[in-house]
């Protein structure tokens, strides 16, 4: 018996969670008695041309606390404009100016947006989002156009609160709040103009190429020959020493009469095996064989 009253109110309590509560919510919303609010979100209720109220506070709103009476015919005889408030970017690729020079450029610019004024957003301007980006390209276009290029290319800070200045009277009267503004790229649109640089770049760093290899040439011939004079004075320095010490050792040989005899007779036969001269060994107190010799040799001359 329990168990059969514990599935009866289980299903009483799913149909009620399942069906019957979002059928009251949803009566109580069509009906006027609260509405929701996201975060970041804005509804505009208008009634008969209109605005009756504006929620941008998020979170549960009780409508006859608001709007009074009306709360119960906003949904049948109103309408509600539910609007985004967070913050949006968009960029803009590639707007054309012309720096001093006359050289074509192309700037891509970024900014922030969001809706300040909700009504002015909804009445005043038919395309808020299109108008603001129509006023940030012909602002880029009208106030950087004629800067000279070398500023083009580096002060992209002082250029990107140029065109915020210009741009944000015109967009606060249509409730469109502009943000932050960056100038992110800024180009050469020709193509032509592009390759020369290109090869100007090219032979640019070739000639520094050359002129860094020239000046290491330079440097190593300037070390080679410093090394080759100074070996060059070092061996003439050998060279002029080599006397006077070859002079100095004879001089301290000539001092014994047996070792400077002994010396000369080791350099005497040195340089007759260093010769190409033929030598005859001859004994000694051998007088036949001197007479051979000495007759060979007067000999030869007839011969």
């Amino acid at each position: 018996m329990a168990i059969k009253y514990f599935v009866i109110a289980f299903i009483a309590m799913f149909i009620g969670c399942t069906l019957l509560v979002p059928l009251v919510l949803g009566l109580g919303r069509a009906l006027g008695l609260y509405t929701l609010v996201n975060e970041g979100r804005c509804k505009v209720y208008m009634l008969f041309g209109k605005v009756v109220a504006i929620l941008n506070e998020p979170g549960l709103h009780f409508l006859p606390a608001k709007l009074g009476g009306k709360a119960f015919i906003i949904n049948f005889l109103g309408k509600c404009y539910e609007l985004d408030l967070r913050l949006d970017q968009a960029y803009l690729r590639s707007q054309p100016v012309n720096s001093e020079e006359g050289a074509p450029m192309g700037i891509g610019i970024w900014y922030e947006m969001y809706i300040s004024d909700p009504v002015a957003y909804l009445f005043k301007n038919a395309d808020p989002r299109g108008s603001l980006a129509a006023n940030v390209s012909n602002s880029t276009v009208r106030c950087l156009s004629n800067l000279p290029l070398d500023r083009m290319l580096e002060n992209r800070h002082a250029m990107s609160q140029t065109v915020r200045a210009e741009v944000s009277p015109k967009s606060n009267d249509w409730g469109y709040q502009l943000g932050s503004i960056y100038i992110r790229k800024v180009h050469f649109r020709d193509v032509g103009m592009i390759k020369q640089i290109e090869e100007k770049v090219v032979n640019r760093l070739r000639q520094v190429t050359s002129a860094i290899k020239q000046a290491g040439a330079n440097q190593v011939s300037i070390i080679t020959s410093t090394a080759e004079r100074q070996a060059a004075i070092e061996f003439a320095k050998a060279a002029a020493m080599r006397p006077r010490i070859v002079g100095e050792a004879l001089q301290e040989i000539a001092k014994d009469s047996e070792v400077s005899a002994a010396l000369f007779n080791v350099l005497e036969v040195q340089n007759l095996l260093g010769g190409n001269a033929a030598v005859t060994m001859i004994p000694k107190n051998n007088e036949l064989l001197s007479a051979l010799v000495a007759g060979r040799v007067e000999t030869k001359p007839g011969t």
